[in-house]
């Protein structure tokens, strides 16, 4: 089966000997080629009763390697279960100008901070308006910078209670259609973003390289605001889900998805790499788009996160200040069942993910297993930075 990691195996030395990467990018690389490999050790498990010997490899837990993220899924998930309220929840997308996708790129970690903050202060401020809802939200944020093709796509998924916290400590049920008009959502979200970005501009926080080089210049960067200005921006929400079981099926789906997964990638052949992507602009039909390798790992890249970015955020009664209190009268006033269940174990989500115990012998079935520690050691790395 063709996989990321082979793509970098094959290919990885010669694009990082004719491009500069940054840091992250080369941690990202080297930990997804060395992924459940001898070179990140292991451990050797010995049956006692009839001698079958299984050799397990460690996992690099790099969060964008596509082999690492189904287990992380199901670990966050379990312990966002608790989180979840007895009502309907919505799925709600903001999305940028195509425009600006350049600009966020070569400014990463202020952008989308910037993203994340214009976001949750529109959902915030319209969700405690009397006109909307009149209570506080609390919803979490989830930041996917790829659209199907791997280009750069910048964008938010919120997940959002259909209802909130009113001042004076009732729960105020939103409409069963989205409480907040759409449109009124992204003049709000569009508003909120271009006066940030203008502010980070007049504190010189933003870098403009390349062809972005002329909006250095404060009057054509005046000419981009007011374009984005004209513009209407795209913000979505989809139908509601009917139970908190389906939220959180549908979170899995987002949370810790990467850029491309494996099961996308159909082949590796000749220096090219096929994979399967869905075309939004042609009634989401089913393609094959074919890159060259060095193309492919180009735009992979892109979407590696910088260093201690948080792409998974949690707001208003969800947020940390506060939560254990504010989450608790919620439950109550919305019925919810306080769950008494222990969190299930790492070996217990692995049983569920491929439906193997692996506390006993795959050969015999006995759980007398004797288990010894493999080191292994990284190669070494030539690393041209950006």
């Amino acid at each position: 089966m063709a996989e990321l990691q082979n793509i970098f195996l094959n290919y990885g030395t010669s694009y990082r000997e004719n491009h500069k990467l940054t840091l992250v990018q080369h941690k990202a690389m080297s930990a997804i080629q060395n992924c459940r490999t001898s070179k990140l050790g292991g451990h050797k498990d010995v049956c006692e009763s009839c001698g079958n010997t299984k050799i397990s490899y460690n996992s690099c837990r790099n969060r964008h390697c596509p082999k690492c993220q189904t287990l992380a899924k199901e670990r966050w998930i379990e312990n966002q279960k608790d989180n979840l309220l007895n009502i309907g929840y919505f799925h709600v997308v903001f999305t940028l100008p195509d425009t600006l996708n350049l600009m966020m790129y070569q400014n990463q970690k202020e952008l989308y901070t910037l993203l994340f903050k214009a976001t949750s202060e529109t959902l915030a401020e319209l969700g405690s308006d009397k006109k909307y809802l009149g209570a506080k939200l609390g919803f979490t944020s989830i930041l996917h910078t790829w659209g199907q093709n791997l280009m750069h796509h910048p964008h938010i998924h919120c997940i959002v209670p259909g209802g909130g916290l009113s001042p004076i400590g009732k729960w105020v049920n939103s409409r069963k259609k989205f409480f907040i008009p759409v449109k009124v959502l992204s003049r709000k979200f569009r508003g909120k973003f271009l006066y940030y970005l203008k502010q980070l501009y007049c504190k010189h926080k933003l870098e403009f390289h390349g062809s972005q080089k002329f909006l250095s210049d404060d009057s054509e960067f005046e000419k981009l605001l007011t374009s984005l200005y004209s513009k209407e921006w795209i913000v979505y929400c989809k139908p509601p889900y009917k139970n908190a079981s389906c939220v959180v099926e549908y979170l899995g789906r987002y949370t810790h998805r990467v850029a491309l997964s494996n099961n996308r990638i159909i082949s590796i052949e000749n220096g090219t790499v096929t994979f399967k992507w869905r075309d939004y602009k042609d009634s989401s039909r089913c393609k094959l788009m074919n890159v060259s390798a060095d193309e492919f790992i180009r735009r992979f890249l892109i979407h590696i996160l910088p260093s201690r970015l948080m792409k998974i955020r949690h707001y208003g009664f969800l947020g940390n200040r506060n939560k254990s209190t504010k989450l608790k009268i919620c439950k109550q006033l919305t019925n919810t069942t306080v769950s008494l269940k222990e969190k299930a174990s790492t070996l217990q989500l692995i049983e569920k993910i491929t439906g193997r115990d692996f506390s006993k012998c795959a050969q015999c079935g006995s759980d007398k297993l004797s288990r010894s520690m493999i080191y292994g050691k990284s190669p070494p790395y030539t690393i041209k930075t950006a």
